[in-house]
């Protein structure tokens, strides 16, 4: 079965359903000479790998998260693996449960301090902090886990979100679903009670809400204190970039979105729609719904030719490749093709399909400690992406 997409699909019928670039777009934005962009694969036959990252100022090591609850080490260089990092035990696996996302501390050299994202036994959706081990710097301590946010999934067990993610006031970020099956029924989203279907702000030693400036958005004035934005179907992957955050957030049956708002007051409080809205379209109800007050996304796509999860990404900002430098790229899982922007004074600008970035069952993107970017696949790859 196939993680974080909006209805499980057994994997041999979904892969048959994959189509690896769309021509058509393609021709509406030819390739630069200067920036085309190919995969280098690093290493192949890991088991569901779906995200990928390294320390702050790590240039040596990739950690690379495989749904069934381990974090194997690759050698960048080489994508040699070099051993497990951590395993948890006693954890929900299958469909999309598992081992979902990690994050170091942004002082992770002198605190020692990784989070990571998993569903429990039952199916709660768990933060958790763990050391690295004091003596070993390729091995995390299985015994110091401290749990700092449980949210309860008891009822359905997809959208469980997965994403973690430090922002630039040192919060820790956590991208949470909507509580599953389809439509959210229970219209978890839009309430403000629940922590599902949003968009967690997390001070990372204690698990309450993080007291960096600006104060969480609802800590006095009713909701629930960590919630940082609201809205959000299955915010499987997001990143920053600097004070912006760009969002990749899956749809429902028809659209796919990416939400970006510029500067962290910016995304304060902010209400992504769902389920009232899917992308720029009434859901619930499906005619002469409200939009305000909304914020839409600045791209979204339809499920036409194959595609049906987005998969969010990040800006480059890494060295090796400087015609790219500022450019966001995200994928789709199904449909397997890389798209890029450029986000501007508001709009999305110079958007471009990468044919030589298409491939099946993108689970994730993924940052070195240089800044380089990457793909995972479910099928057990990790690539590159390289100048061609």
């Amino acid at each position: 079965m196939i993680p974080f997409i909006y209805r499980m699909i057994p994997y041999v019928c979904l892969t048959s359903l994959l189509v690896a670039y769309n021509s058509e777009s393609a021709a509406r934005s030819p390739a630069s000479p200067l920036s085309n962009l190919k995969l280098q694969t690093v290493t192949t036959g890991l088991s569901a790998p779906v995200f990928l990252t390294a320390p702050p100022g790590d240039h040596d090591r990739l950690f690379v998260v495989e749904q069934g609850g381990a974090i194997k080490i690759l050698d960048r260089p080489t994508g040699t693996e070099r051993g497990t990092f951590l395993t948890l035990t006693g954890i929900a696996r299958g469909g999309e449960q598992g081992l979902l996302g990690l994050a170091f501390d942004p002082h992770y050299n002198t605190n020692r301090r990784l989070y990571v994202y998993y569903t429990d036994i039952d199916g709660a959706i768990t933060i958790a902090r763990f050391m690295v081990s004091a003596t070993n710097p390729n091995s995390a301590d299985p015994n110091s886990q401290t749990i700092l946010v449980s949210i309860p999934h008891p009822t359905f067990d997809n959208h469980n979100g997965g994403m973690l993610a430090f922002g630039p006031d040192g919060c820790l970020y956590a991208g949470i679903g909507d509580g599953g099956s389809g439509g959210d029924p229970n219209n978890n989203a839009q309430n403000l009670s629940s922590r599902l279907g949003k968009l967690l702000r997390i001070d990372p030693a204690t698990g309450d809400a993080c007291t960096s400036r600006p104060q969480n958005p609802f800590v006095v004035s009713g909701g629930h204190p960590l919630v940082w934005s609201y809205g959000l179907r299955n915010p499987w992957r997001f990143s920053f970039d600097g004070e912006d955050l760009y969002i990749g957030d899956v749809g429902q049956k028809a659209r796919e979105e990416i939400n970006v708002s510029t500067g962290l007051d910016a995304g304060r409080g902010v209400n992504y729609g769902w389920r009232r809205m899917e992308g720029s379209a009434c859901f619930n109800p499906r005619v002469n719904c409200s939009t305000g007050p909304l914020t839409l996304p600045v791209i979204e796509y339809t499920h036409d030719k194959g595609a049906c999860s987005v998969i969010g990404g990040y800006v480059y900002r890494g060295q090796a490749i400087p015609a790219i430098q500022g450019t966001y790229f995200y994928g789709d899982f199904c449909a397997g093709f890389v798209r890029s922007f450029r986000f501007t004074n508001g709009t999305a600008t110079e958007q471009r399909d990468w044919p030589l970035l298409s491939t099946s069952l993108i689970s994730s993107f993924g940052q070195d400690g240089l800044g380089e970017l990457y793909l995972t696949t479910l099928s057990g790859t990790v690539f590159r992406i390289v100048q061609n």
